[in-house]
């Protein structure tokens, strides 16, 4: 094994390899599993894109790492459109999706000042923001949630600010649906002068208020994370954005530039094209909407306290036994679907379990049968 030979970082498990013996139990049922375990989107992406990937005659030379100015101008367009912000284009790069960027940022960042040397992220989370520090040999201090889903900024302490890199923010939050005051955090940018990197990946799909950025509160020490895997079901193509404080943007693309990181040209010019269509989102919004209500009751029914999210398109709920990856378990076995276990996104995490919206409804009125077909239903 190579922790035989070397003594440095040791990757740790990737948490999905660790439900090969959950998703055993749920293939077993008539009608095979049903997978809601990761967020990985189903449902089709736009005609005009698909076409537009084999048409853009690009393939031949090398794309450019920031973004070709139709990508950049879509994406300028998209954020003026949807939260009425007018961002200059100079303050707008690509990235090659964005869990390459959240697992890259704080090493640059660290290379940017070495006296810095925390990344403080939410302690419910996706575990890439965690993941990036320790990639960064940064410390990864997580910050406290509170029920609301808000970080509790006031909880840091002043030695754990000083030496931030960077904070992140998620919202709507990948687990939990919640949503964060972005006003809040922007205040905190400025007045403590660390850098709010803010993912609003699933910022389309928000159910109790108007999709939000921390951009709509200004730019200065900010910068929003966008991407089109959730919007416009284009996971495959890898495309996102970063725009915001202009000194943060020139750096982190500039360094990027030289390490090679750009989306090959076919996905830029078919990623343009989504970018100026929202008719697709909005029917997508009522396809995952109709999905969790319908979701929400067949778990209600079995006795789960759940209900449908802030944000996002993920049920997020409790085992009475507190114990997220024996309620895995259980549900594969009784429901035949694989959810996430909630030790996934944090040790404080750990009594919960994450349900993805990803299969059509034909494959959730199977679990809704096989639900029915349950004494305790």
């Amino acid at each position: 094994m190579l922790s035989d030979v070397f003594s440095g970082f040791t990757p740790p498990p990737y948490p999905y390899d660790r439900l090969e013996s959950v998703a055993e139990i749920a293939k077993g049922h008539s009608g095979g599993m049903v997978d809601l375990s990761v967020g990985t989107p189903i449902d089709p992406p736009i005609k005009e894109v698909v076409d537009a990937l084999s048409s853009s005659d690009t393939e031949r030379g090398y794309p450019t790492s920031l973004g070709s100015l139709a990508l950049r101008s879509s994406m300028r367009e998209w954020l003026a459109r949807r939260f009425n912000v007018d961002v200059p284009l100079a303050n707008i790069a690509s990235c090659i999706g964005t869990k390459e960027f959240v697992a890259s940022t704080p090493w640059y960042l660290k290379l940017r000042d070495p006296s810095k040397d925390t990344v403080l992220y939410p302690a419910v989370s996706y575990p890439t923001y965690a993941l990036g520090a320790e990639l960064a040999q940064c410390r990864a201090v997580p910050v406290a949630v509170g029920e609301d889903g808000k970080l509790e900024l006031e909880s840091i302490s002043r030695s754990d600010l000083d030496r931030a890199v960077m904070v992140w923010s998620n919202s709507p939050s990948n687990p939990t649906g919640e949503l964060d005051d972005l006003k809040a955090l922007y205040v905190f940018a400025n007045e403590t002068g660390v850098p709010v990197f803010s993912d609003e990946c699933y910022s389309e799909f928000t159910w109790s208020t108007l999709p939000d950025s921390i951009l709509k509160y200004g730019s200065n020490n900010v910068v929003a994370v966008h991407s089109l895997s959730k919007r416009s079901n284009l996971a495959g193509i890898r495309v996102g954005f970063y725009a915001g404080d202009s000194g943060i943007v020139d750096y982190l693309s500039l360094v990027r530039k030289h390490a090679g990181m750009m989306i090959p040209g076919p996905m830029q010019y078919g990623a343009s094209i989504a970018f100026k269509d929202d008719s697709h989102v909005e029917a997508q919004r009522h396809v995952y909407h109709d999905r969790l209500g319908f979701m929400v009751g067949v778990f209600s029914g079995l006795g789960y306290d759940v209900s449908i999210p802030k944000g996002g398109f993920y049920l997020w709920f409790r085992s009475e036994l507190d114990d997220g990856f024996a309620l895995a378990a259980e549900l594969a076995r009784e429901l035949g679907i694989l959810v996430s276990p909630g030790e996934f996104y944090g040790a404080f995490s750990r009594p919960f379990v994450r349900v993805a919206m990803v299969a059509d409804m034909s494959k959730l009125e199977l679990v809704a049968q096989r639900a029915k077909n349950r004494d305790r239903y």
